[in-house]
């Protein structure tokens, strides 16, 4: 496939804004992306897509959301999103739960939206893992991967004391909420120093037993080999610094969930190196913690040199409006160039899956959307998506 004449928002370090340009695909993937002046194919082909008039985006990227294990229209039969009867269920894995055959997942694709990070959570403290699939191609989600885990799910704040508090368990303060992950990560540390050792010393003299089986000290053995990030549910800035604590407590990489309060303390988060997921954008101060939700989030982390992501958090925000909470990010104060990258290359980077999706380039997976108009306004929708290579209809 060829598609020509096209205005292309590469989303790459090295391209960035073709005005005029193509794209080649085959087999699935993206071969090749350039201005029509270096262009040297035919353009009079039947496979060939005459684009003018036409700007061209990498297919988005939600990097945080919970379709498919939170289904559509369902109640608690459908509702798969919290093993809320343990506190600490790290080695959950969100692929025994996704239904991919939900509904949202052909809303997601026909706006553009060509993959997900989704997952379970947040009303544990430890809640399970999070992946990243394609929202077209199969009803069966093993074909739809793209990596799995991204994370494991950690929650901070009011959703776990609401969670247990309930039921009169623990955890129903904030105290013991970051204990409970403590002593998780803790047993993990040893259970992989014991792992490691029993290596070392298999078939010497020396030789040690190796530790019994712990499927939950598994699960948090790629998080502590820096393999994987922790993904730390939190919006008070209270919250966001118990993350970082307890992050460099166990020399783990992290990404803070929602950061609701990181507007004002931006400088900090900026000192941290710290990445954010932040949103829903189109949604209500439901909870206390919500307090401070501003839509200057966004512009004010980007001024100061955070790297953030926009999510949906669906189905807090139905995940075919991503376009448009970025456009709220806009009327917030973020330049439309950084909207489009907060929705493509950096939440792809974020979640570890830049190789493959985020961005227009030679090799990638041939994933794109083009629009006709404004791609934040509301009454737009993609002129036509190709995921996989294949158009959308």
């Amino acid at each position: 496939m060829i598609i020509c004449n096209a205005r292309i928002f590469t989303a790459s370090e090295d391209t960035d804004i073709i005005e005029c340009g193509y794209i080649e695909t085959s087999g699935g993937k993206i071969t090749a992306v350039g201005s029509m002046d270096e262009f040297s194919g035919s353009t009079d082909t039947s496979d060939t897509i005459d684009a003018s008039g036409l700007t061209i985006y990498p297919a988005f990227v939600d990097a945080h959301c919970h379709i498919g294990i939170c289904e559509n229209g369902l109640g608690f039969e459908g509702e798969d999103v919290n093993e809320d009867t343990d506190p600490s269920t790290p080695h959950l894995r969100s692929i025994d739960a996704i239904n991919a055959a939900d509904l949202c997942f052909s809303e997601a694709a026909h706006a553009g939206i060509g993959t997900v990070v989704t997952g379970a959570g947040s009303a544990n403290p430890i809640d399970g893992n999070f992946l990243a699939m394609k929202t077209y191609g199969s009803t069966r989600i093993d074909k739809l991967i793209v990596k799995d885990p991204v994370s494991i799910k950690f929650a901070l704040g009011e959703n776990p004391k609401r969670t247990y508090n309930d039921r009169d368990e623990t955890p129903v303060t904030r105290m013991a909420t970051a204990a409970i992950i403590r002593e998780q990560l803790y047993k993990a540390r040893r259970y992989l120093e014991e792992t490691e050792e029993y290596e070392r010393t298999k078939g010497t003299d020396d030789e040690t037993s190796r530790p019994d089986y712990d499927i939950k000290c598994e699960a948090l053995l790629p998080l502590l080999r820096r393999e994987i990030k922790a993904h730390f549910h939190c919006h008070r800035q209270d919250d966001i610094f118990t993350a970082i604590r307890i992050a460099k407590e166990f020399s783990i990489d992290y990404v803070l969930i929602h950061a609701t309060d990181g507007h004002l303390i931006a400088d900090e988060l900026h000192e941290e190196h710290t990445q954010c997921i932040i949103g829903p954008l189109l949604a209500d101060r439901c909870k206390p913690e919500l307090i401070n939700q501003s839509i200057t989030n966004a512009a004010k982390l980007h001024k100061k040199g955070v790297e953030f992501a926009i999510c949906t958090d669906h189905p807090e925000t139905p995940i075919q409006y991503l376009p448009v909470t970025a456009g709220i990010a806009v009327r917030g104060g973020l330049s439309k160039y950084e909207a489009i990258r907060a929705i493509t290359i950096v939440p792809a980077r974020i979640c570890g899956i830049d190789d493959r999706v985020g961005s227009i380039e030679p090799g990638k997976d041939a994933d794109f959307t083009a629009f006709r108009g404004e791609v934040f306004d509301i009454t737009e929708a993609p002129e036509f998506v190709v995921l996989g290579g294949k158009f959308i209809d």
